[in-house]
């Protein structure tokens, strides 16, 4: 099930999203659209089964989207990828940390500076190193702790997660040995749909979710991989950030970048840092295409 956030008649609609047509999910549950906003996530078993009614359909000719992650609690950004990892550090001279294959790590990014498909983001005045970074997140549906089996079953679902970076002020902060911080807390982008566990996990295989991601700056294809190339897989990833600490509805668990899924990684001398005026577009055929304007 795909499940958008979007302006309709001056007020945004939760709405599944279905052969091209928009459903209104309030009306369909007998719902007003508070209490569907309210009680989103304890909705999944009547939401995954949902048939879109066209009583409830609406057709903007321009789809404004929202974010479509109700009330989002936190966002912990995992570093789960070992091709990206190694590609960066050998970037910069640097040899792979062997620590890195002990345990999955993560920092906390900065929830009221989420932005939706389609929106604009402003340059930041303070960098020189502007970068996006290609990735996945998973939204948790049910609390867990101390998860260490079938912690998947927490998922509400998935989305495609575009972490923007300043990658001169992010080096600047390592070299103290605490963060990121402000290199990585100016913008996030999510969307355009948030699309249910039961659809994205029924391919999976041996705990590896098969998402194909494209990463393009005006319309020049720079990054391509896939969710099943991840070195730790999405389990172990709810097993370490649940480690003696509550998930709860509405937290957010990005995958990390993905290989090649950023300029850092590619290499900035060929690419160049991202600039006003650059359109990033991150595409997926489970997930949509998550587009932002560099302005």
């Amino acid at each position: 099930m795909k499940i958008c956030l979007i302006e309709h008649s001056g007020s945004y609609r939760y709405c599944i999203y279905s052969n091209g047509k928009y459903y209104e999910m309030a009306p369909m549950l007998e719902l007003q659209e508070s209490d569907l906003e309210k009680d989103f996530y304890s909705l999944y078993g009547k939401i995954i089964n949902l048939k879109p009614d066209e009583r409830y359909s609406i057709e903007p000719e321009n789809p404004k989207y929202g974010v479509p992650i109700p009330n989002m609690r936190s966002v912990r950004d995992f570093y789960a990828f070992e091709d990206h990892v190694k590609n960066a550090r050998k970037n910069k001279g640097l040899q792979m940390i062997k620590e890195w294959y002990d345990f999955p790590v993560f920092y906390f990014s900065c929830t009221p500076n989420v932005y939706p498909s389609g929106h604009d983001i402003k340059y930041p005045e303070k960098t020189r190193a502007f970068d996006y970074e290609m990735e996945v997140a998973a939204v948790i549906g049910r609390k867990i702790i101390d998860c260490h089996e079938n912690c998947m079953e927490s998922v509400f679902g998935f989305l495609i997660m575009n972490d923007w970076s300043l990658r001169d002020i992010q080096k600047e902060e390592m070299k103290v040995m605490l963060g990121p911080a402000k290199g990585k807390d100016y913008a996030t982008s999510f969307g355009p749909f948030l699309v249910t566990r039961d659809e994205i996990t029924k391919d999976s295989k041996n705990g590896k979710i098969n998402i194909e991601l494209k990463g393009y700056v005006n319309g020049k294809l720079y990054s391509q991989n896939n969710l099943k190339n991840i070195y730790f897989d999405f389990n172990e990833l709810l097993e370490r950030a649940s480690d003696s600490v509550p998930l709860l509805p509405g937290d957010v668990i990005g995958s990390g970048t993905f290989g090649t899924g950023c300029i850092l990684e590619l290499g900035p001398e060929k690419y160049g840092w991202l600039k006003a005026g650059d359109e990033v577009r991150l595409e997926s055929k489970q997930l949509g295409n998550l587009v932002n304007r560099v302005v």
